[in-house]
């Protein structure tokens, strides 16, 4: 008789209690994902299978990256370390640009050119012929370090923004780590061989170009520019895609013995752009070395335009989900991404991409806004293509004494019967 009233009293507790209860294990679903129209859909989709990057790049290492996500498409070693040679004054750029983005110098302030200036020029076959005691345009100077390559008109600049070459390095390494560019060194603006080692990557030269081109898109025009007249030397810019297809406008090219021929590039069709870093090329001439590299970038180029694209998803900030909080001011917290959920995917197979929403928990009060809460996970075929962290887009307290009580009573209830 006991038992059965125990029984009774249990069960009417739970018929009262566990109706107010949220599940713990919880299943959401994410918005439909978006129908775009594929650009040229071509090869992928017809010919049922994507073809490897081509087989023959000779570069030591490289890199294919989407521009509008980020996001890598093909590469060879990206990581591997090596001399940048004169990739390095797209970083001495990126620092000026900011510097006149900010008021701090203007593009007709003038320059005194110094004697260290002028000695660095004649340094290296690359120089925009200043000579010492001269005044010269910003705008000049900027036109001959990016179109002339010139040396001399890295170190005029460099002495400007900071006083001196060594300061300035300072600026150009500080730079990179907020860019997150974390296997790159420099030791001078221009890129000439150096006592103290110097070096960088192709992933990091390629976020460095996605950053200026992101960040600087009116100063970006400077490296599409074919040829720059000073002094009466009219010098071409050594990066012959520029004169091969009309789609590419940028950026910057570099040599020096140690480094081999290298080429950051950039191509823009269709409202898509690239961005493909060579390195590292062996070649028996300057003119056979250029030749390769832009051989090499417009081939890794065209086969990503043709065969891949990239589609935003999800956007970031945007709530996905509101989860069961437990023990908090709120009973839920809005969730979703803390940055835009870009893929990119073999061109025509858009309508395979499935996405799904993973929670973990149970989510516990205090929340911060960006604590991890599970992950959204888009899959393509079957087989995993992207994984994004899925957090807490607004802060949750701690409740009051009822609400921890409460909650405790529902997690131990749910744990004694997970139903």
């Amino acid at each position: 008789m006991k038992k059965s009233f125990a029984f009774l009293l249990v069960s009417l507790a739970l018929a009262l209690f566990l109706p107010s209860l949220p599940a713990l294990a919880q299943t959401p679903t994410l918005p439909t994902l978006p129908t775009l129209p594929t650009p040229g859909a071509t090869g992928a989709a017809s010919l049922g299978v994507i073809p490897q990057p081509p087989s023959d790049i000779t570069a030591k290492s490289y890199i294919l990256i989407d521009f509008d996500s980020g996001l890598p498409i093909a590469a060879l070693d990206p990581d591997m370390e090596r001399e940048p040679a004169s990739l390095t004054k797209l970083m001495t750029a990126y620092v000026v640009f900011g510097e006149i983005k900010s008021g701090k110098i203007n593009l007709d302030d003038k320059v005194t050119i110094s004697e260290r200036a002028w000695r660095t020029g004649m340094q290296g076959a690359s120089r925009m012929f200043i000579e010492v005691g001269e005044q010269v345009r910003v705008e000049d100077l900027l036109r001959g370090m990016i179109v002339q390559s010139g040396n001399d008109a890295s170190t005029a600049l460099a002495e400007l923004v900071a006083g001196s070459e060594g300061a300035f390095v300072d600026l150009m390494n500080a730079q990179a780590r907020v860019l997150g560019m974390n296997r790159s060194y420099f030791t001078n603006p221009h890129g000439l061989p150096s006592d103290e080692a110097q070096y960088t990557t192709p992933a990091d030269m390629a976020r460095l170009a996605r950053a200026l081109i992101r960040d600087f898109p009116d100063a970006y025009k400077y490296y599409s520019e074919k040829s720059f007249k000073y002094n009466n030397i009219e010098q071409s810019n050594r990066n012959l895609l520029l004169w091969r297809d009309e789609s590419f406008d940028g950026l910057k090219t570099g040599w020096t013995s140690a480094a081999g021929y290298n080429l950051v590039s950039s191509a823009k069709r269709n409202e898509r752009r690239l961005i493909a870093v060579v390195m590292g090329i062996d070649a028996p001439s300057h003119q056979r070395g250029g030749i390769i590299r832009a051989n090499e970038s417009q081939a890794l180029i065209n086969w990503g335009i043709r065969f891949f694209e990239s589609r935003k998803l999800f956007e970031g900030g945007a709530v996905l989900s509101e989860p069961r909080v437990y023990k908090g001011g709120n009973t839920t917290v809005a969730a979703g991404l803390s940055e835009p959920f870009w893929v990119v995917l073999p061109q025509g197979q858009g309508d395979r991409l499935e996405a799904s929403m993973e929670l973990h928990g149970p989510h516990m009060a205090p929340l911060a806004v960006g604590d991890p809460l599970g992950e959204v996970v888009v899959t393509l075929r079957g087989e995993v293509l992207a994984r994004q962290p899925l957090v807490a887009l607004e802060a949750v307290e701690s409740g009051g004494v009822f609400r921890w009580l409460w909650d405790s009573a529902a997690l131990a209830v749910r744990s004694a019967w997970p139903f």
